[in-house]
């Protein structure tokens, strides 16, 4: 194993643990340029583009001279297809836009912006702890985000959320004794009103398991409101999800070890099964390991393509390491 791959993983593991904490920065909204290298092959030297249920679309790795850039969470696309909002685990909002060729492949970011997070009482707070935004999700002029170490889901208007403190909060509906300082509400999402669900939010735990070994969750709000678990396949961790216009949810999954190194795999839930006291549990669509262009990856979300089908994005938390990267995958559902 080379010093590289050693120090690498050393990082990965500090930073799940919570180790490395930048500061949070109390600057106003600030441009955030960044230089891209587009990826056009998801496994490097080869041709092939199917990848499980997953066509490879492109994807690009992003740098900045602004230090603030990194440590994305979670992403969030508008309804045109380009515009996005991100939160960062820092306690900062980053809006952008993704630029497409004329085969609907991403080459560059656009417009990016950083923002700092308030809390309920305004303020910008100077322990990550207090801010440690996991989820992001869009409703009906809200954007709704979770929050690990001080557990909770708050909602913020938007437009506007930029410069506002939330204006409610959601009851998690999980008592907040067993969830994990590291490892709480790592994902929130909201349903299709044309679902089951009817537009209703869901949060999902990242590590936090019941006495059967199996995710905390809960419905938040609307006709099925109440907890569901998840069940948790080791060494996997949840860290986002996002719903398909058919009201199925896709699971974004995280596992790390020093002897395998890092991997991510989605897994599909059936709409039909997502209701109070169940138990949650689908097929596997793509797994990868960190021979494909991977990193840390902690953010999904769903589009609808120029060509007509569903387009997954995903985006990768760098913990502000040289040892890691800023990317963005992007995916058509071909099955």
């Amino acid at each position: 194993m080379s010093a590289r791959t050693c120090l690498f993983r050393f990082s990965i593991a500090l930073a799940l643990c919570g180790a490395w904490l930048p500061a949070i920065s109390a600057e106003p909204s600030i441009p955030a340029p960044v230089e891209v290298l587009p990826i056009h092959s998801f496994k490097p030297g080869s041709t092939e583009s199917r990848f499980g249920s997953l066509e490879f679309v492109g994807g690009l790795e992003f740098t900045s001279r602004e230090a603030l850039v990194g440590s994305i969470s979670s992403l969030r696309m508008r309804a045109d297809g380009r515009r996005f909002l991100s939160v960062l685990d820092t306690g900062h909002w980053l809006t952008g836009e993704i630029e497409r060729d004329d085969q609907g492949r991403p080459i560059t970011l656009r417009d990016l912006r950083i923002s700092p997070m308030r809390d309920a009482s305004g303020d910008m707070p100077r322990w990550k702890g207090a801010i440690d935004a996991e989820g992001v999700a869009l409703r009906h002029g809200q954007v709704l985000v979770s929050f690990e170490r001080l557990h909770r889901v708050d909602v913020y208007p938007d437009p506007g959320f930029e410069a506002a403190r939330p204006i409610a909060g959601l009851n998690i509906l999980i008592p907040k004794d067993e969830l994990r300082g590291n490892g709480g509400l790592e994902t929130v999402v909201v349903s299709p009103e044309t679902s089951p669900l009817k537009g209703g939010a869901l949060t999902i735990a990242e590590r936090s398991v019941d006495q059967n070994g199996n995710l905390y969750a809960a419905i938040l709000d609307g006709p099925f409101k109440g907890q569901f678990k998840v069940r948790k396949s080791d060494p996997w961790d949840v860290t986002d999800g996002a719903f398909l216009a058919n009201g199925d949810l896709l699971l974004l999954e995280r596992r790390f070890s020093f002897l395998s190194g890092l991997g991510m795999r989605i897994r599909r839930i059936e709409a039909a099964s997502i209701k109070p006291d169940a138990i949650l549990d689908g097929p596997v669509l793509i797994e990868a390991d960190g021979s494909f262009q991977i990193d840390n990856m902690e953010g999904i979300d769903v589009v609808a393509g120029a060509d007509g089908s569903e387009h997954i994005l995903l985006v990768s938390d760098d913990n502000h390491s040289i040892l890691q990267r800023n990317l963005m995958l992007e995916f058509r559902l071909a099955d």
